[in-house]
C-alpha cells in the first residue's frame, strides 16, 4: 500500500512499530505480529499429517480424497500445473518474508508467546474492565481459537456481550481459519469497511 510511514513509538516502556497513514479520526488495528505485513499473503496452509496404515482396497491418494475431501492438500497436489499456478505468485511473498527474518530473526514473534504470564501479571488492573467502544467481532469457523473449549458458549450465549457492552456484531465466516485477513481479504475488508462506515 503507497502512502504508509512506518515509524517507531515508546508506549509504556516498550518500542511499538507503527505504520501510520490519511488524515481524519484514528483507526487502531491490532493482531499478533501481523504476519509481517499480511497484505502480502494470499492463503496460508496449515497442515497436520497422520499415520494411516496401508488399504490395498484403493490408491493412497484417494483414501487422502475420501478422508479429507478434494481441498485437503494432498489431494490439490494430483493434477501437475495446478498447484504451481496457485502457489506462483506467492514467491514473491516468501522472498518478503526471507528479507525480514534475514534482517530480525523471529525472536520477537516468540517472545510474544514466552511473555504470556509476565503480560498476564502486568494487565491485573484490568480485570473485570469492559470494552467500551463500538465493536465488531469477526471469527472463521474453522480457527482453533474458537474451538477450544469454552469458546463458542462464551461468544454466543452472552457472556462476550456482557464483557463487550457496544458489541453490534458477530460474524463467523464459513470455511476460514486464523488468518482471515489472508485467507478471505475482499470478504475481510467489506466487514471492516461496512462497520467503520457507520461513524
Amino acid at each position: 500500500m503507497e502512502g504508509i510511514e512506518h515509524k517507531m513509538v515508546r508506549v509504556n516502556g516498550l518500542d511499538m512499530h507503527v505504520a501510520e497513514k490519511g488524515q481524519g479520526p484514528l483507526v487502531l488495528f491490532l493482531h499478533g505480529f501481523p504476519e509481517l505485513w499480511p497484505d502480502r499473503v494470499k492463503a496460508l496452509v496449515n497442515l497436520s499429517v497422520m499415520y494411516m496404515p496401508r488399504d490395498p482396497t484403493r490408491s493412497l491418494a484417494q483414501t487422502f480424497r475420501d478422508l479429507y475431501g478434494d481441498d485437503h492438500y494432498i489431494s490439490r497436489f494430483q493434477e501437475p500445473g495446478d498447484i504451481e499456478a496457485e502457489l506462483a505468485p506467492l514467491e514473491e511473498d516468501v522472498d518478503y518474508f526471507t528479507s525480514k527474518f534475514e534482517k530480525t530473526g523471529f525472536t520477537g514473534g516468540v517472545n510474544y508467546y514466552r511473555a504470556l504470564d509476565l503480560s498476564w501479571e502486568l494487565t491485573a488492573p484490568w480485570t473485570g474492565a469492559k470494552v467500551t467502544v463500538p465493536t465488531k467481532f469477526v471469527v472463521g469457523d474453522l480457527d482453533l481459537t474458537y474451538h477450544i473449549t469454552g469458546a463458542q458458549e462464551y461468544i454466543h450465549n452472552g457472556a462476550f456481550h456482557k464483557d463487550v457492552p457496544l458489541l453490534e456484531e458477530v460474524v463467523v465466516m464459513e470455511g476460514v481459519a486464523h488468518f482471515i485477513n489472508q485467507e478471505k481479504p475482499d470478504e475481510i475488508s467489506k466487514h471492516i469497511h461496512d462497520f467503520l462506515k457507520k461513524f
